[in-house]
C-alpha cells in the first residue's frame, strides 16, 4: 500500500465519515472482509439478511402491511410478496418509507428506462453503495488514492464531491457532450504518464479511445479500466483495451442504490448476495432455472429506511448454472452468466460533438409533460425525437428541451418531433431510449 494510501483510509476518510455522518471506510472494510468468507458462510450470511428485511418491511412498512410472517426458508417467504414496479414506487411512496421522508436523502433514477423513480436512503445507506463500488473497483488493481479518469453524468460537482476528487485524485470528465478537441487536449496531458485508471460510462470511455486513436495519441495509457452505468457492448470493450493497452472490469449496479454484481477474474459477474438478492423471471413473475434469460426482480438486503423488495428494474438477465461454475475463481459469490442490456447508442453530430443516452434522459427528467421518449438519428444532420405527451402537455416544452440541447451541445442542432401514442420496446423488454441507425 502506498504511504498516501495509507494516509487517507486511515484518517482522512475515517473523520470525513464521522462529520458527514456516513460509513464509507467502514463498509470498504466490510466487504473486503466477505471477500474471503466461504461459499457457504456466503450462503448463510444472506439468508440472516434476506430474512431480517423481510421482518423489518412487514413489521415497520405500511406498503407490507398485509403480508403474513412465515417461518423457515426466507426465499419462499419472499415470493408472498408482490413484485414492486416502478409505477408501483411512484403511486405509494409515502407508504414505502419507515420515516418522513424529508428526514431521508432522496434520489432520483437516471430515467435510461423511460420511467423515473425518487429513492430514499440514510447516509449511511448510500455509504453501502458508495463502499461496494469503490470494493469493485480494487478489484481491478485500483486503491484509493491512485489517479482517476473519471466520466459522469453530473453537470456541477458540489463542494463535498470537489474534494473527494481533490484527495483521491480524480480527474472529473463530464459526459453529457463531449466535444473531440477537448477530450483530445485531456488525453494528450497523459500522453507519456503512468499510473492512472479509467472508469466511467463504457460508451464515454470508448469516445475517449475513438479520439485518441483519431488524433494519434499512442503513448495515452492506463493500467485498467473499470466501466459503470451503461451496457459494456463488445466493440466498446475492443475499442477500450486496443487503443489504452489496458483490461477492462465491468460492473453492474443501478442508480437506486443497489449494486448487483462486478466482473474480477473470470468473464462472469459476482453477484454481491450479502447485500443483493437476486430473481430472475418470467412474464408470470415464477423464477427461471438458472442458465434462461429472464426479468431482473432484486431485493436489497440493507436499506431498511425505504425497502425494496422484488423490484422489478426493467433489465433482463441470466444466471450461471451451478454445474458450469468455473472449478478456479478468487472469489466464492454466486455468479451471473451475463446482462441483458439495451444499445445505448452513442450520437455524433457532425461537428465532432457526442451526445450519449445520458444527455438526454437529464433534459427530460426536468419535463414532467412528457411520459416517455425515443431519440432516433437517420441521419448525421439531425436527430427525431418520439414522445408520449402527459395530459397536461404544453408545446412550449418541447422548446424548452431544444434550446437547452443547442446549449450544452454549444451549437444549434435540428430536431424533429414525433408525437406518438407507443413506443415499442427492445427485444430485452427495456425502452430504447437512444437508436442511432447511421453505421
Amino acid at each position: 500500500m502506498k504511504l498516501y494510501n495509507k494516509l487517507l483510509e486511515n484518517i482522512v476518510l475515517p473523520a470525513g465519515d464521522m462529520v458527514l455522518r456516513t460509513a464509507f471506510m467502514q463498509e470498504i472494510r466490510k466487504w473486503r472482509g466477505y471477500a474471503k468468507l466461504s461459499a457457504d458462510e456466503i450462503v448463510e450470511l444472506s439468508r440472516r439478511n434476506l430474512q431480517d428485511i423481510l421482518h423489518h418491511a412487514v413489521d415497520h412498512i405500511p406498503y407490507y402491511q398485509d403480508i403474513k410472517k412465515q417461518r423457515g426458508n426466507p426465499r419462499e417467504w419472499l415470493k408472498s410478496f408482490p413484485i414492486l414496479y416502478k409505477k408501483e414506487i411512484n403511486a405509494h411512496i409515502d407508504s414505502l418509507v419507515m420515516v418522513p421522508k424529508e428526514t431521508l436523502v432522496k434520489g432520483t433514477t437516471s430515467g435510461s428506462s423511460g420511467t423515473q423513480v425518487s429513492i430514499y436512503a440514510t447516509p449511511r445507506e448510500i455509504s453501502v453503495s458508495q463502499g461496494i463500488q469503490t470494493h469493485w473497483w480494487e478489484w481491478s488493481g485500483y486503491y484509493l488514492g491512485k489517479k482517476l479518469v473519471q466520466t459522469g453524468m453530473g453537470r456541477t460537482r458540489g463542494i463535498v464531491k470537489k474534494m473527494k476528487d481533490v484527495l483521491l485524485r480524480t480527474k472529473y470528465v463530464n459526459s453529457f457532450a463531449m466535444y473531440e478537441p477537448e477530450v483530445a487536449q485531456m488525453l494528450s496531458g497523459l500522453s507519456g504518464k503512468s499510473g492512472y485508471t479509467l472508469g466511467g460510462f463504457p460508451s464515454s470511455l470508448s469516445v475517449f479511445a475513438q479520439v485518441a486513436e483519431k488524433y494519434g495519441l499512442d503513448d495515452v495509457r492506463f493500467d485498467q479500466a473499470i466501466s459503470w452505468g451503461d451496457k459494456l457492448f463488445d466493440q466498446y470493450e475492443e475499442n477500450i483495451e486496443r487503443v489504452f493497452g489496458c483490461p477492462v472490469f465491468d460492473t453492474y449496479g443501478c442508480s437506486e442504490g443497489i449494486m448487483m454484481a462486478a466482473k474480477k477474474d473470470l468473464d462472469y459477474y459476482y453477484i454481491m448476495t450479502p447485500h443483493v438478492h437476486m430473481e430472475i423471471v418470467d412474464d408470470r413473475g415464477n423464477e427461471v432455472p438458472d442458465g434462461q434469460m429472464g426479468h431482473l426482480v432484486l431485493t436489497r438486503l440493507d436499506r431498511y429506511s425505504m425497502p425494496l423488495i422484488r423490484y422489478h428494474i426493467g433489465d433482463m438477465a441470466v444466471k450461471l448454472p451451478r454445474e458450469e461454475y468455473p472449478e478456479r475463481r478468487e472469489l466464492n459469490y454466486p455468479l451471473l452468466e451475463r446482462v441483458v442490456g439495451r444499445d445505448t447508442d452513442v450520437i455524433k453530430v457532425p461537428s465532432g460533438k457526442y451526445m450519449t443516452v445520458h444527455f438526454f434522459t437529464s433534459l427530460f427528467r426536468d419535463t414532467p409533460d412528457i411520459v416517455q421518449f425515443r431519440v432516433v438519428q437517420k441521419t448525421p444532420g439531425e436527430i427525431e425525437i418520439e414522445y408520449i405527451a402527459a395530459e397536461s402537455f404544453d408545446p412550449r416544452g418541447l422548446e424548452q428541451v431544444e434550446n437547452k440541447i443547442n446549449a450544452r451541445l454549444g451549437e444549434k442542432y435540428p430536431v424533429k418531433w414525433k408525437k406518438v401514442g407507443h413506443i415499442p420496446p427492445t427485444a430485452s423488454g427495456k425502452p430504447q431510449i437512444v437508436q442511432s441507425l447511421i453505421r
